[in-house]
Protein backbone atom coordinates (compact mmCIF):
# COMPACT_ATOMS: atom_id res chain seq x y z
CA UNK A 1 0.00 0.00 0.00
CA UNK A 2 1.17 3.64 -0.30
CA UNK A 3 3.28 5.23 2.39
CA UNK A 4 1.03 6.27 5.27
CA UNK A 5 0.34 10.04 5.32
CA UNK A 6 1.71 10.27 8.84
CA UNK A 7 4.90 8.53 7.71
CA UNK A 8 5.16 10.98 4.81
CA UNK A 9 4.84 13.92 7.17
CA UNK A 10 7.40 12.44 9.54
CA UNK A 11 9.93 11.85 6.77
CA UNK A 12 9.66 15.45 5.63
CA UNK A 13 10.82 16.45 9.10
CA UNK A 14 13.31 13.61 9.63
CA UNK A 15 14.55 12.17 6.32
CA UNK A 16 17.08 9.84 7.97
CA UNK A 17 17.40 8.21 11.36
CA UNK A 18 20.81 9.67 12.17
CA UNK A 19 20.46 13.14 10.63
CA UNK A 20 24.23 13.21 10.10
CA UNK A 21 26.67 11.33 7.84
CA UNK A 22 27.98 8.20 9.51
CA UNK A 23 31.50 9.28 8.52
CA UNK A 24 31.22 12.15 11.02
CA UNK A 25 30.18 9.98 13.94
CA UNK A 26 33.28 10.08 16.10
CA UNK A 27 33.20 8.57 19.60
CA UNK A 28 32.61 12.07 20.95
CA UNK A 29 29.71 12.66 18.57
CA UNK A 30 28.16 9.32 19.50
CA UNK A 31 28.43 10.14 23.20
CA UNK A 32 26.79 13.52 22.64
CA UNK A 33 23.95 12.03 20.58
CA UNK A 34 23.21 9.58 23.38
CA UNK A 35 22.39 12.48 25.69
CA UNK A 36 19.88 14.05 23.28
CA UNK A 37 16.29 13.06 22.58
CA UNK A 38 14.41 15.19 20.12
CA UNK A 39 11.40 12.86 20.28
CA UNK A 40 10.70 12.90 24.02
CA UNK A 41 7.22 14.42 23.65
CA UNK A 42 6.30 11.99 20.87
CA UNK A 43 7.20 8.89 22.89
CA UNK A 44 4.00 9.13 24.90
CA UNK A 45 3.01 10.28 28.38
CA UNK A 46 4.99 9.42 31.49
CA UNK A 47 2.21 7.49 33.21
CA UNK A 48 2.52 7.52 37.03
CA UNK A 49 3.02 4.05 38.49
CA UNK A 50 3.12 2.89 42.11
CA UNK A 51 6.50 1.18 41.62
CA UNK A 52 9.36 2.37 39.43
CA UNK A 53 12.80 1.44 40.68
CA UNK A 54 16.31 1.19 39.29
CA UNK A 55 18.44 -1.84 40.09
CA UNK A 56 21.65 -3.50 38.91
CA UNK A 57 21.63 -7.17 37.92
CA UNK A 58 25.15 -8.60 37.86
CA UNK A 59 26.47 -5.31 36.57
CA UNK A 60 23.57 -4.64 34.17
CA UNK A 61 21.33 -1.67 35.05
CA UNK A 62 17.59 -2.28 34.79
CA UNK A 63 14.46 -0.31 35.56
CA UNK A 64 11.52 -2.21 37.04
CA UNK A 65 7.96 -0.99 36.48
CA UNK A 66 4.99 -2.38 38.39
CA UNK A 67 1.44 -1.24 37.52
CA UNK A 68 -0.05 -2.01 40.92
CA UNK A 69 1.00 -1.84 44.55
CA UNK A 70 1.42 -4.93 46.69
CA UNK A 71 3.23 -8.16 46.11
CA UNK A 72 0.76 -10.17 44.05
CA UNK A 73 2.75 -12.10 41.42
CA UNK A 74 2.21 -10.54 38.01
CA UNK A 75 3.28 -11.56 34.53
CA UNK A 76 6.67 -10.15 33.58
CA UNK A 77 8.04 -8.62 30.38
CA UNK A 78 11.78 -8.26 29.92
CA UNK A 79 12.12 -5.39 27.45
CA UNK A 80 15.11 -4.45 25.26
CA UNK A 81 15.16 -1.05 23.56
CA UNK A 82 16.22 -0.37 19.99
CA UNK A 83 18.95 1.91 18.68
CA UNK A 84 21.18 -0.23 16.50
CA UNK A 85 23.09 -1.56 19.55
CA UNK A 86 24.68 1.93 19.63
CA UNK A 87 21.97 4.30 20.86
CA UNK A 88 18.96 4.14 23.16
CA UNK A 89 18.55 3.68 26.89
CA UNK A 90 16.08 2.82 29.60
CA UNK A 91 15.59 6.52 30.29
CA UNK A 92 14.82 7.30 26.65
CA UNK A 93 12.26 4.49 26.57
CA UNK A 94 10.74 5.27 29.95
CA UNK A 95 7.33 6.12 28.47
CA UNK A 96 7.19 2.82 26.59
CA UNK A 97 8.23 0.83 29.66
CA UNK A 98 5.38 2.37 31.61
CA UNK A 99 2.95 1.83 28.76
CA UNK A 100 3.86 -1.85 28.49
CA UNK A 101 3.30 -2.28 32.23
CA UNK A 102 -0.13 -0.62 32.19
CA UNK A 103 -1.43 -2.23 28.98
CA UNK A 104 -0.41 -5.71 30.04
CA UNK A 105 -0.90 -5.60 33.79
CA UNK A 106 2.67 -6.81 34.01
CA UNK A 107 5.96 -6.13 35.70
CA UNK A 108 8.30 -4.71 33.07
CA UNK A 109 12.06 -5.08 33.43
CA UNK A 110 13.69 -2.64 31.01
CA UNK A 111 17.34 -3.42 30.34
CA UNK A 112 20.16 -0.87 29.94
CA UNK A 113 22.49 -3.22 28.09
CA UNK A 114 25.98 -2.10 27.11
CA UNK A 115 26.29 -0.23 23.84
CA UNK A 116 28.68 -0.50 20.91
CA UNK A 117 31.22 0.50 19.79
CA UNK A 118 32.45 0.91 23.37
CA UNK A 119 31.19 -2.59 24.10
CA UNK A 120 31.02 -4.63 20.87
CA UNK A 121 29.33 -7.98 20.25
CA UNK A 122 28.45 -10.02 22.22
CA UNK A 123 28.21 -7.54 25.11
CA UNK A 124 24.57 -6.55 24.47
CA UNK A 125 23.48 -10.16 23.96
CA UNK A 126 25.35 -11.22 27.11
CA UNK A 127 23.66 -8.50 29.16
CA UNK A 128 20.25 -9.43 27.79
CA UNK A 129 20.73 -13.07 28.73
CA UNK A 130 22.06 -12.12 32.18
CA UNK A 131 18.85 -10.27 32.99
CA UNK A 132 16.51 -12.88 31.51
CA UNK A 133 18.21 -15.60 33.57
CA UNK A 134 17.89 -13.49 36.70
CA UNK A 135 14.18 -12.79 36.19
CA UNK A 136 13.56 -16.53 35.89
CA UNK A 137 15.82 -17.36 38.86
CA UNK A 138 14.52 -14.61 41.15
CA UNK A 139 11.00 -14.05 39.89
CA UNK A 140 9.76 -13.39 43.42
CA UNK A 141 12.18 -10.49 43.85
CA UNK A 142 10.55 -8.82 40.87
CA UNK A 143 7.02 -9.63 42.01
CA UNK A 144 6.73 -11.83 38.93
CA UNK A 145 5.06 -15.13 38.20
CA UNK A 146 7.87 -17.45 37.00
CA UNK A 147 5.46 -19.22 34.66
CA UNK A 148 4.50 -16.03 32.84
CA UNK A 149 7.68 -14.33 31.66
CA UNK A 150 7.96 -12.87 28.17
CA UNK A 151 10.79 -11.24 26.25
CA UNK A 152 10.16 -8.21 24.09
CA UNK A 153 12.19 -5.80 21.99
CA UNK A 154 12.15 -3.50 19.02
CA UNK A 155 14.76 -3.33 16.23
CA UNK A 156 18.14 -4.18 17.78
CA UNK A 157 16.19 -4.90 20.96
CA UNK A 158 14.06 -7.34 18.97
CA UNK A 159 17.30 -9.03 17.99
CA UNK A 160 18.28 -9.34 21.66
CA UNK A 161 14.84 -10.68 22.60
CA UNK A 162 14.99 -13.32 19.86
CA UNK A 163 18.47 -14.37 20.94
CA UNK A 164 17.48 -14.53 24.61
CA UNK A 165 14.47 -16.67 23.66
CA UNK A 166 16.60 -19.38 22.10
CA UNK A 167 19.18 -19.17 24.87
CA UNK A 168 16.36 -19.69 27.36
CA UNK A 169 15.16 -22.75 25.46
CA UNK A 170 18.67 -24.20 25.47
CA UNK A 171 18.92 -23.58 29.22
CA UNK A 172 15.68 -25.42 29.90
CA UNK A 173 13.67 -22.26 30.61
CA UNK A 174 10.26 -21.60 29.08
CA UNK A 175 9.38 -18.00 28.21
CA UNK A 176 5.65 -17.57 27.77
CA UNK A 177 6.12 -15.44 24.65
CA UNK A 178 8.55 -13.49 22.50
CA UNK A 179 7.31 -10.18 21.09
CA UNK A 180 9.61 -9.08 18.27
CA UNK A 181 8.98 -5.62 16.83
CA UNK A 182 10.69 -5.06 13.45
CA UNK A 183 13.61 -7.14 14.72
CA UNK A 184 17.11 -7.42 13.29
CA UNK A 185 17.33 -11.15 12.60
CA UNK A 186 20.22 -11.17 10.11
CA UNK A 187 23.11 -8.93 9.07
CA UNK A 188 23.50 -9.99 5.43
CA UNK A 189 21.48 -6.99 4.20
CA UNK A 190 20.60 -8.90 1.02
CA UNK A 191 16.79 -8.97 1.04
CA UNK A 192 14.43 -7.23 -1.39
CA UNK A 193 13.29 -4.87 1.37
CA UNK A 194 16.90 -3.79 1.89
CA UNK A 195 17.16 -3.11 -1.84
CA UNK A 196 13.80 -1.41 -2.24
CA UNK A 197 13.87 0.60 1.04
CA UNK A 198 17.60 1.41 1.04
CA UNK A 199 17.01 5.17 1.20
CA UNK A 200 14.18 7.59 1.63
CA UNK A 201 12.28 5.89 4.46
CA UNK A 202 14.09 6.98 7.62
CA UNK A 203 16.28 4.05 8.59
CA UNK A 204 18.45 3.38 5.56
CA UNK A 205 20.75 0.60 4.44
CA UNK A 206 23.77 2.84 5.00
CA UNK A 207 22.82 3.48 8.61
CA UNK A 208 22.19 -0.22 9.20
CA UNK A 209 25.58 -1.12 7.71
CA UNK A 210 27.18 1.36 10.11
CA UNK A 211 25.29 -0.03 13.10
CA UNK A 212 26.29 -3.58 12.20
CA UNK A 213 29.91 -2.52 11.81
CA UNK A 214 29.90 -0.88 15.25
CA UNK A 215 28.45 -3.96 16.93
CA UNK A 216 30.64 -6.44 15.05
CA UNK A 217 30.53 -10.20 15.40
CA UNK A 218 30.46 -13.17 13.04
CA UNK A 219 27.51 -12.90 10.60
CA UNK A 220 26.94 -16.65 10.97
CA UNK A 221 26.70 -16.50 14.77
CA UNK A 222 23.05 -16.91 15.85
CA UNK A 223 23.76 -14.62 18.82
CA UNK A 224 24.07 -11.90 16.17
CA UNK A 225 21.78 -13.31 13.48
CA UNK A 226 19.04 -15.50 15.00
CA UNK A 227 17.81 -16.24 11.47
CA UNK A 228 20.95 -18.43 11.25
CA UNK A 229 19.97 -20.57 14.25
CA UNK A 230 19.88 -24.11 12.88
CA UNK A 231 17.20 -25.52 15.17
CA UNK A 232 14.19 -23.39 16.08
CA UNK A 233 11.99 -26.17 17.41
CA UNK A 234 10.66 -25.62 20.90
CA UNK A 235 11.16 -21.86 20.94
CA UNK A 236 8.68 -19.67 22.77
CA UNK A 237 5.47 -18.74 20.94
CA UNK A 238 5.99 -15.51 19.07
CA UNK A 239 4.46 -12.35 17.72
CA UNK A 240 6.42 -10.61 14.98
CA UNK A 241 5.52 -7.06 13.98
CA UNK A 242 6.97 -5.55 10.81
CA UNK A 243 6.65 -2.27 8.91
CA UNK A 244 6.12 -2.25 5.15
CA UNK A 245 8.57 0.57 4.36
CA UNK A 246 11.43 -0.78 6.46
CA UNK A 247 14.68 -2.38 5.27
CA UNK A 248 14.23 -4.94 8.07
CA UNK A 249 10.77 -6.02 6.91
CA UNK A 250 11.79 -9.11 4.97
CA UNK A 251 14.16 -10.56 7.56
CA UNK A 252 11.56 -10.17 10.31
CA UNK A 253 9.01 -11.97 8.18
CA UNK A 254 11.55 -14.64 7.22
CA UNK A 255 12.14 -15.27 10.91
CA UNK A 256 8.41 -15.65 11.51
CA UNK A 257 8.26 -18.12 8.60
CA UNK A 258 11.16 -20.14 10.03
CA UNK A 259 9.48 -20.28 13.43
CA UNK A 260 6.25 -21.51 11.84
CA UNK A 261 8.14 -24.13 9.82
CA UNK A 262 9.70 -25.38 13.06
CA UNK A 263 6.27 -25.81 14.64
CA UNK A 264 6.47 -22.71 16.84
CA UNK A 265 3.12 -20.91 17.29
CA UNK A 266 3.68 -17.53 15.66
CA UNK A 267 1.57 -14.66 14.42
CA UNK A 268 2.97 -12.12 11.98
CA UNK A 269 1.47 -8.70 11.46
CA UNK A 270 2.81 -6.25 8.90
CA UNK A 271 1.74 -2.62 9.27
CA UNK A 272 1.09 -1.35 5.78
CA UNK A 273 2.48 2.07 4.89
CA UNK A 274 4.51 2.18 8.11
CA UNK A 275 8.21 2.94 8.56
CA UNK A 276 10.81 1.61 10.97
CA UNK A 277 10.49 2.99 14.49
CA UNK A 278 6.77 3.77 14.38
CA UNK A 279 5.96 1.61 17.41
CA UNK A 280 7.92 3.85 19.75
CA UNK A 281 6.40 7.16 18.65
CA UNK A 282 2.65 7.27 19.36
CA UNK A 283 2.85 11.06 19.24
CA UNK A 284 3.56 10.79 15.52
CA UNK A 285 1.86 7.58 14.44
CA UNK A 286 -1.67 6.35 15.09
CA UNK A 287 -0.40 2.92 14.03
CA UNK A 288 1.80 2.89 17.12
CA UNK A 289 -1.29 2.79 19.31
CA UNK A 290 -2.89 0.12 17.12
CA UNK A 291 0.27 -2.00 17.27
CA UNK A 292 0.59 -1.62 21.03
CA UNK A 293 -3.01 -2.72 21.53
CA UNK A 294 -2.42 -5.70 19.28
CA UNK A 295 0.80 -6.60 21.10
CA UNK A 296 -0.97 -6.36 24.45
CA UNK A 297 -3.71 -8.68 23.21
CA UNK A 298 -1.11 -11.23 22.16
CA UNK A 299 0.79 -10.98 25.44
CA UNK A 300 -2.33 -11.25 27.56
CA UNK A 301 -3.33 -14.37 25.65
CA UNK A 302 0.12 -15.82 26.34
CA UNK A 303 -0.13 -14.96 30.04
CA UNK A 304 -3.43 -16.75 30.59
Amino acid sequence: MPLHPQAEAYLKLFPTDLETPVSSLTPEAIAQMRTLDGFAEQRGPIVPLPVVRDEVVEGVPVRVYRPEAGDRPLPAIVYFHGGGWVFGSVARNDALGRDLAVRNGAVVVSVDYRLAPDHPFPAAADDAWTVVKDVFARAGAYGADPGRIAVCGDSAGGNLAAVAAWQARDAGLRPAHQLLIYPVTDVAMDTPSYRDRATGFGLGAGEMAWFIEQYGGDPADPRLAPLRLADKTGLAPATVITAEYDPLCDEGEAYAAQLAAAGVPVELRRYGGAIHGFFGLPGFFDQAVEAREYAALRLKEAFR
